[in-house]
């Protein structure tokens, strides 16, 4: 029997011609040769699966079996109903603040990308300042808007004023919380939404201005559909980041998921299970927008893949059906009376 080594691949292995004869005169009685590949045995990436299935079973055990982590008390509080109304506050906050953020960001990427010079440069001067400064600043920043601004008005510049009301009434804790994080957000978004405007070839609006579309149709129809291709990742992360970030509204004393737990834990003295039940919201929450994000994905990916990235199920049931035919295959090579694949004469091949 002779090997056929290979480097990268798996290997082969053939029956031997007997001596004294050439391989092109084999006698045409004689069975045809079957060719068995084995794969290559990697047993370093075992052996690395292994390791971390290790560490990541000791790091559970340490979580699950822990009594200072008090899991009953997690479980008693995590559907009460002041939890479940700061988890709604902070659901309905991280989704006007998306909508709000990114219909202001497009705005000003679309300014940005103006041929107007006064318009580009009031765009890019918003995106400086708001980017430039912490969110935590800001927030503060117009909490105490009414010690540098007590009253607002609406009339004319350097002249008489129709309306006027006091700062103080009209920026409650909520709505300082929606401008402040809005506002930011929208620096962010028109950066995105201007990178995912760039990324379409410039090829693409000339074929459609060829034709005599409009420009806002190209926007429409062109640009905006191949866009949201480098978009939608970006976005999901910004929505992941917002749902997280309004957790910093704790300090202007809105009562969002952190704060309500915060005045949980502050009566009860049990920080930890109670810092528990925020963080098992979160990452469940997370999960689910994180789910959402893929199938979106793999919305806008038509058109630009041969084919569509497979599903998590889908994932799961090709592993399934590979392995249930990898186990019905070497029941079928262990069965009594089925001759091994092997050459006439020769022997079974192997690795």
């Amino acid at each position: 029997m002779s090997l056929s080594p290979s480097l990268d691949g798996p290997r082969t292995t053939r029956a031997s011609t007997p001596p004294g004869t050439s391989p092109l005169h084999r006698d045409p009685a004689e069975p045809d040769e079957i060719t068995r590949i084995v794969p290559r045995r990697r047993p370093g990436r075992w052996l690395s699966a292994g390791v971390a299935l290790l560490a990541l079973a000791m790091a559970v055990n340490s979580v699950v079996r822990n009594e200072r982590f008090q899991w009953g008390v997690v479980g008693r509080y995590f559907t009460t109903p002041a939890v479940l109304d700061g988890l709604l506050l902070t659901l309905w906050l991280t989704a006007a603040v998306m909508v709000l953020g990114f219909l202001l960001g497009t705005a000003l990427a679309v300014m940005r990308l103006s041929a107007n010079p006064v318009l580009n440069a009031l765009s890019w001067g918003y995106i400086w300042i708001f980017r430039a400064t912490p969110l935590l600043v800001q927030l503060l920043f117009w909490f105490n808007i009414g010690a540098l601004y007590p009253t607002l008005g609406l009339g004319i510049p350097f002249g008489p004023e129709f309306l006027t009301f006091k700062t103080v009434n009209l920026f409650g804790p909520t709505l300082t919380a929606l401008i402040g994080l809005t506002l930011h957000e929208a620096a962010y978004a028109a950066e995105v939404v201007r990178g995912g405007i760039l990324s379409v070839d410039a090829g693409q609006t000339e074929a459609a201005a060829s034709l005599g579309l409009s420009r806002w149709r190209v926007l429409r129809r062109v640009v905006v559909p191949q866009a949201m291709r480098s978009i939608v990742p970006t976005a999901g992360n910004m929505l992941i980041g917002t749902l997280k970030g309004t957790s910093i509204i704790s300090v202007l004393a809105v009562q969002d998921l952190l704060y309500s737990v915060q005045l949980v834990y502050n009566r009860t003295y049990q920080i930890i299970p109670l810092l528990m039940v925020a963080t098992l919201w979160y990452v469940l929450v997370t999960t689910v927008l994180s789910v959402a994000q893929f199938f979106v994905e793999r919305h806008y990916a038509r058109g630009a893949a041969r084919e569509l990235p497979p599903t998590p199920l889908e994932r799961l049931r090709h592993r399934v059906t590979a392995v249930s035919v990898r186990v019905a295959a070497s029941r079928r090579r262990g069965e009594p009376g089925r001759e091994s694949p092997r050459g006439d004469g020769g022997e079974e091949r192997s690795t």
